[in-house]
């Protein structure tokens, strides 16, 4: 078996943590893959693939060390592979992570296959704007908002041609059912079981008594215009902003793509919502009370 480790290094404890799985991945006989400019980091203990796209397309799984950034920054290249990715958490809340450091011993299970998978549904975005057309792949969310120094801005939003809202907001928020959790939860959106097919739609601070998050079926083709008073964008999985004017096309759809998480504890996702987005409320509380 191979294992491509992609670590976001730039978090507190990754380093000693990717060490650490490095070490217990070839005490199992597995062969470890890295980028050269990582792999000198750790001394040249891991096979060499010259870009991360070849590491992806030659290795059996996907291990990122970092935060659910890590994750969402590799998931359409996993996806396009069909490769199966296992998330360690160095970061803060790590909501998609299946392992935290303090349990690398259940690594031994990938080599059993003691594990499950669970297939999560992906969103394409498309955007046609002079002329040129972008596409973009998320495993969490598409977000377009204005700048917070410009007026509200008139968003309609229509599925399979028909309009489902219109009104101003300050943006809105287009989720699977794995970005639920993420940016949509905050503005008020559902928490949503993973492993479902559906497209969530939220409004970010909407000027409207009515406004409600709603959730769509998997094969709705969604449709956003904007009037973009000042300055509009969108990001897709909190990538770099692409500028939207009102004469542009925003589509957006289920992906014919799909993620494979690898969940070694089982139920998984409802561990977390107990553990990690309750509790990590309560030790907010607990911090602010000590001060």
């Amino acid at each position: 078996m191979t294992v491509f480790i992609y670590p976001n290094l730039e978090k507190l404890h990754s380093e000693e943590c990717t060490k650490e799985v490095i070490e217990i991945l070839k005490s199992l006989g597995v062969t470890v893959l890295m980028t050269p400019d990582t792999n000198n980091v750790f001394g040249g203990k891991a096979e060499e693939a010259s870009t991360i796209n070849k590491a992806v397309s030659q290795c059996d799984i996907v291990i990122t060390i970092g935060g659910d950034g890590t994750i969402l920054k590799i998931a359409s290249l996993a996806a396009k592979h069909k490769k199966k990715l296992l998330g360690i958490n160095c970061g803060r809340l790590g909501f998609m992570a299946s392992l935290e450091r303090s349990e690398l011993g259940y690594l031994k299970n990938l080599c059993t296959g003691d594990y499950e998978v669970e297939d999560r549904m992906m969103l394409d975005v498309m955007i046609k704007s002079k002329g040129k057309e972008i596409i973009k792949t998320v495993l969490n969310d598409v977000v377009i908002t204005h700048d917070f120094k410009e007026s509200l801005n008139d968003f309609t939003v229509l599925a399979d041609g028909v309009v489902v809202s219109h009104l101003r907001a300050d943006g809105v928020i287009f989720s699977t059912p794995t970005g639920a959790s993420a940016y949509a939860l905050s503005a008020g959106g559902p928490l949503i079981e993973p492993s479902m097919d559906c497209i969530e739609f939220t409004h970010i601070c909407p000027h409207s008594l009515s406004a409600r998050a709603m959730i769509f079926d998997p094969n709705k083709t969604i449709e956003v215009r904007t009037k973009a008073f000042g300055q509009v964008s969108l990001r897709a999985d909190g990538g770099k902003a692409i500028s939207i004017t009102s004469d542009d096309s925003i589509c957006i759809k289920k992906s014919p793509l799909s993620l494979s998480v690898i969940d070694i504890h089982g139920d998984n996702y409802f561990k977390s919502i107990s553990t990690k987005l309750m509790n990590n409320a309560k030790e907010v509380y607990e911090e602010a009370d000590d001060k």
